[in-house]
């Protein structure tokens, strides 16, 4: 499969012309082996300072000399890191000024889907299932982040320990963007083309569907859906829809049929294709919940004469418009899914199953032209794409720390309180989450999860208890380590030894909460609280210069006043601590 240009544009020279060679250095990392390359950049495999392996792609001389190009290279990165989610390939670092512009991200260390279909065969059974699965998890979060790749293709998923993770967001656009190609041109793969992006039409995220259908229908059947040949010709496939799916697992056929329509208005909404794919998955069929799309021009429902299929063009593309004109106005099953375009395809099985012995009888079953209730839409997890608040939570940490050494017992009791609504709010969200991933977007969902609060809360209070037994240890032991060292090794006061002692245990409380046993759950409803707090980054950033701002005033309030820390409510350290005399 090669990357080409439609429409004239250059084509990229070679690594060697581009001046990039093994062992060259670029922004500190250290370029090993070239793993790929387009019409855009190289990309290569890399090692960071640390020795840590990366993928960094660099522009090509004659790219970078460009400025569109290199504006191009930064809505990329803005692209990149606007998503964090295990299926995508994220940014880890760019430079988009620098005489040569790159960006770095997640080194995948696996083959790409099309390398292994071609060294294995085709995927079915468990393994098709995780492609699915994984791939619409990756479009559903980089769509969460209002991103459209246009370049879904097996070339672009890689595939580690059977997961799959999408990279190369080279002709990617934020969606509803101004475009910065020019009309006419169009680069990727033929066959792997929407049919919109080769009419130069609008792109949207039913167009990344259209590339989910067309990847997994590689991966199902072990060859490229829309055949290959002259570059022309497998265009003129993709503008008429004419996919062949022979070879596909049949109950998989129709999804994929549906996913493949030339129209992006009928293809089947990333909701009804993942409950699609469930259903599948358990065993039913997929047509039981896709929605009923009848074909443009399609005749009425009854026992109409249907017209015969007109030849496919002669002409040659561009004009794409020839291929639009072969396309057929009547198909011989109206209520089917996908249209027979070439008498070869005619042979092919038609579902829903025809009424008789005829494979053209053109009046199917009654209750295949009824649609069924719309199924609710789905929804995504609202958390993937969003703001980690790594900044505002690592202040509040620290406030929490400064606390720590001045009022002990509050700290703590903050730190638990802190600790019982964010996993009270996280299990919440998780709830109506998969609530919607299974039965869709509902008007009772809000009252659901008010009504489910109690429960939440119960949860959340004994996870809170669970969790912080072993913060509860390490904090303890770090107090006391901390006491011996400054004792053996300082000559600071006692008092200050004390607060420096129950602020390293603090810190060590909180580090192990947050990363130890539990705290997938802390860490999660925490960054969703601290959204709340601060949904904007002007908001995180006062936010977090707040949380600063008291832990100084704390700090320098700790150093005129005597007699801290201090343990309100209690009189005295409690337990063992009070034969420390951890007064001041």
């Amino acid at each position: 499969m090669t990357d080409v240009a439609l429409g004239g544009g250059p084509r990229g020279e070679s690594p060697g012309s581009a001046g990039l060679t093994e062992f060259t250095t670029i922004g500190g990392y250290r370029l090993v082996q070239q793993l790929g390359e387009g019409g855009m950049g190289v990309v290569h495999l890399a090692l960071d300072r640390s020795g840590r392996a990366v993928a960094i792609k660099v522009l090509r001389p004659h790219v970078a000399a460009d400025p569109a190009a290199r504006t191009r290279l930064a809505r990329e990165v803005e692209t990149l890191s606007r998503i964090r989610h295990p299926n995508v390939a994220g940014i880890i670092d760019h430079d988009v000024e620098g005489p040569r512009p790159f960006i770095v991200t997640r080194y995948i260390a696996g083959p790409s889907l099309d390398q292994v279909v071609d060294a294995h065969g085709k995927l079915s059974g468990p393994a098709l299932l995780q492609l699915g699965r994984g791939l619409a998890q990756a479009l559903h979060a980089i769509h969460g982040a209002g991103v459209v790749h246009r370049d879904v293709k097996p070339g672009n998923v890689l595939l580690l320990d059977g997961e799959p993770v999408l990279i190369d967001f080279g002709i990617a656009h934020i969606a509803d963007d101004e475009r910065l190609t020019r009309t006419g041109l169009v680069m990727g793969t033929p066959g792997y083309l929407s049919p919109e992006i080769i009419e130069g039409a609008e792109v949207s995220e039913s167009t990344d569907w259209w590339g989910w259908a067309v990847t997994l229908g590689f991966a199902a059947a072990g060859r490229a859906p829309f055949g290959r040949g002259s570059m022309e010709a497998v265009l003129a496939r993709v503008v008429r829809g004419d996919a062949d799916l022979t070879g596909v697992d049949p109950g998989l056929v129709p999804l994929l049929d549906a996913a493949l329509s030339p129209y992006p208005e009928d293809r089947p909404t990333d909701g009804e294709i993942l409950t699609a794919l469930e259903t599948y998955a358990e065993g039913g069929q997929v047509t039981d919940v896709l929605r009923a799309v009848p074909r443009r021009e399609d005749p009425p429902a009854g026992p109409a004469a249907t017209r015969p299929i007109p030849p496919a063009p002669t002409a040659v593309l561009p004009p794409v418009e020839a291929a639009r004109a072969a396309r057929p106005t009547t198909y011989p099953i109206p209520g089917s899914v996908r249209p027979a375009a070439e008498p070869a395809r005619a042979a092919r099985p038609a579902y829903p199953p025809p009424n008789g012995p005829g494979a053209l009888d053109p009046v199917p079953p009654p209750q295949a032209l009824v649609p069924g209730p719309p199924r609710p839409p789905m929804a995504g997890d609202p958390r993937i794409g969003r703001a980690m608040r790594t900044g505002t939570l690592a202040a509040l940490g620290l406030l929490l720390v400064v606390v720590g050494a001045a009022y002990p017992v509050l700290a703590v009791t903050l730190a638990l309180l802190w600790s019982v609504v964010a996993r009270t709010a996280e299990r919440s969200v998780t709830a109506t989450v998969l609530r919607r991933h299974h039965r869709g977007v509902r008007p009772g969902d809000s009252a659901r999860a008010i009504a489910a609060g109690p429960l939440h809360l119960v949860t959340g209070l004994v996870a809170a208890a669970a969790a912080a037994i072993v913060p509860a240890i390490v904090g303890c032991g770090g107090l006391f380590a901390a006491l011996l060292v400054l004792r053996a090794l300082t000559h600071l006061g006692e008092r200050t030894t004390y607060q420096i002692a129950l602020a390293a245990g603090m810190l060590l409380a909180i580090v192990s909460a947050w990363w130890g046993p539990g705290g997938t759950g802390l860490r999660r409803g925490s960054r969703s609280l601290a959204r709340g707090i601060a949904p904007t980054p002007g908001a995180a950033q006062f936010s977090a210069g707040i949380f600063i701002a008291v832990a100084a005033g704390l700090v320098l309030f700790m150093r005129l006043r005597t007699g801290m820390p201090i343990w309100t409510p209690w009189t005295q350290p409690p337990g063992i601590l009070s034969s420390l005399d951890l007064t001041g």
